[in-house]
């Protein structure tokens, strides 16, 4: 799980890197690839946490990568960096812009180079099947020869992968490709501090099928140099309820389709990531693969039952609440679980 963070040169996106996992690329001399994790803000995890006061806490995770990239060869450096992000944000200059329409400018100029990249491979391969038309072709010749004049069409027209409907045979054949339009996408437009609507103004003239948020990295850097216990008043002071990078992080974990489930305890609080519509077995391997390989039953109770029977596992079990689970369950976002298995 990793999301690549992608913009023009002094768009910010090394700044918001920095807001969200603290960790400053900018000072990284000869580091062309810098990664760092940021915590997901999570209310439930917070709760738990201070129920049980554990030893040890452990918030989910997102892994971000930042990019440092000049010159002749900047994008093959971003292509090689970036080639395992399952995700990417898109981070847009508003600060400089005279107003939307070059707002829009600005990001389309950088899909635009994403496009034209897919399209190159597309292009590529489809001239390699066309050599191969008297042989005999692999089935995966055959979907690729079927699927990708699709994917020519729409690159053609300006449009990313990401907007044609395609199952999960297809996708899985193409995973080998890497397409850059075909991964799921966060625009972030970084405003000036008194043109947050600049933000929305774009969404809509833009009208993209990814979701859009607005933040000025700004306000947000000044907001993390302040001790923690400033930066509600700081927020209340500008009349904001939440910083915005808390969603962007928030909003980038659930572009990749994960969700967390809570282990609980005096030890240990910890919110564990999978992917949604994971089984309990497979949901177990993310602890250690022997709890998947010798799994017997997992004991939940999910976060707001727990939380109705006043915190306690005593009462929760008094209250009938925990339940026990096979291995056909699909693990719910915010359950609290035990596994139990043997090895």
């Amino acid at each position: 799980m990793e999301i690549g963070i992608l913009g023009l040169p002094q768009s910010g996106k090394s700044t918001l890197f920095e807001i969200m996992t603290g960790v400053r690329s900018r000072e990284m001399h000869g580091e062309t690839c810098v990664k760092g994790l940021a915590s997901v803000p999570d209310a439930r995890f917070d709760r738990l946490v201070e129920i049980f006061k554990p030893a040890k806490v452990s918030p989910a995770k997102v892994p971000f990568s930042d990019v440092n990239a000049v010159g002749e060869k900047a994008w093959d450096a971003v292509r090689q960096s970036l080639s395992g992000a399952e995700g990417l944000l898109h981070v847009v200059d508003a600060f400089t812009a005279s107003g939307v329409p070059e707002i829009l400018e600005r990001y389309r100029k950088l899909e635009d180079e994403l496009i034209l990249a897919d399209l190159m491979i597309v292009e590529n391969r489809l001239e390699r099947l066309a050599k191969m038309a008297k042989k005999p072709m692999t089935p995966q010749d055959t979907l690729h020869a079927q699927v990708l004049p699709r994917l020519k069409t729409q690159l053609e027209a300006g449009g990313p992968l990401r907007e044609i409907a395609l199952s999960e045979e297809e996708r899985h054949g193409l995973r080998s490709f890497s397409f850059w339009t075909i991964r799921p996408e966060l625009a972030v437009v970084n405003t000036p501090e008194d043109k947050p609507s600049l933000a929305e103004g774009f969404a809509a003239e833009a009208g993209l099928s990814v979701p859009v948020i607005g933040i000025c990295c700004a306000v947000e850097a000044e907001l993390m140099a302040l001790a923690p216990e400033e930066r509600g008043e700081f927020l209340e002071s500008m009349g904001i309820k939440e910083a915005a990078f808390v969603r962007v992080i928030r909003e980038s974990f659930t572009l990749l389709g994960r969700m967390t489930y809570f282990t609980v305890g005096e030890d240990e609080v910890k919110a564990w990531v999978i992917p949604v519509e994971t089984k309990a077995p497979r949901a177990a391997a993310a602890i250690h693969n022997d709890f998947e390989r010798g799994f017997i039953k997992a004991e939940v109770i999910g976060y707001e039952e727990f939380i109705a029977c006043g915190g306690t596992n005593a009462a929760a079990k008094a209250a009938g609440k925990l339940r026990l689970e096979g291995k056909e369950y699909i693990v719910q976002d915010g359950d609290i679980i035990n596994f139990r298995f043997n090895v």
